[in-house]
């Protein structure tokens, strides 16, 4: 059955592009996509980032698993159908953002390598950075700042990642943080030298 409204949508170029967006802006634009199990960091270090990128006055913003379910996407649950258009509508949110010129950080545990692949399909090669936030399960039980496990574990939360839910490791991501050994400082200092080495900031 043809959708009729698909075929009556026509791309509208903007007039000002993206490399004149990001000339203003003194910056290059990507995606920072922070993935790890729910405990390892990514929050935490993304925001600790964009601070680090404000106060060098770049354009940047930070979409956030939890507040992003609080609107674009609060009528989603947490099924595999469900996680891979919760991610879905990230990566064209994320591509917005690049194509604004700005600096994306998004913390999401996305837990399926076809999902991360696909939003870095959306954008150009080199505006898609998967900083992979690696901490054992061990270690992100420990922490447990939202008590998510100990309710995964007496079987309250269904498909709770890493618990019933799989993680899916990226095979080939741009960085990897241990947060098990890392600061949060240690960290932030190892993103920004990587986006100065490529060109980026």
């Amino acid at each position: 059955m043809t959708n009729q409204k698909t075929n009556n949508i026509v791309w509208h170029e903007a007039a000002i592009t993206k490399k004149e967006r990001q000339k203003k802006n003194g910056h290059r634009s990507a995606v920072l996509w922070f993935t790890g199990l729910s405990g390892a960091g990514k929050s935490t270090l993304a925001n600790a980032l964009e601070q680090e990128l404000f106060k060098r006055g770049l354009s940047s913003y930070i979409l956030d698993g939890d507040n992003v379910r609080h609107g674009l996407n609060k009528g989603l649950g947490f099924s595999d159908d469900d996680r891979k258009e919760n991610i879905r509508r990230i990566g064209e949110v994320a591509k917005l953002f690049v194509d604004a010129g700005s600096i994306v950080c998004t913390a999401f545990i996305s837990p399926f390598k076809e999902d991360r692949n696909n939003v870095r399909a959306l954008v150009e090669d080199d505006e898609f950075i998967e900083i992979y936030v690696k901490a054992s399960l061990e270690t992100c039980e420990s922490r447990d700042p939202k008590g998510l496990y100990k309710k995964a574990r007496t079987g309250e939360i269904p498909e709770f990642t890493g618990i019933s839910s799989p993680y899916e490791e990226p095979d080939h991501p741009e960085l990897t943080i241990d947060s098990d050994s890392l600061s949060v400082e240690q960290s932030v200092e190892k993103i920004t030298l990587y986006l100065a080495d490529r060109g980026i900031i």
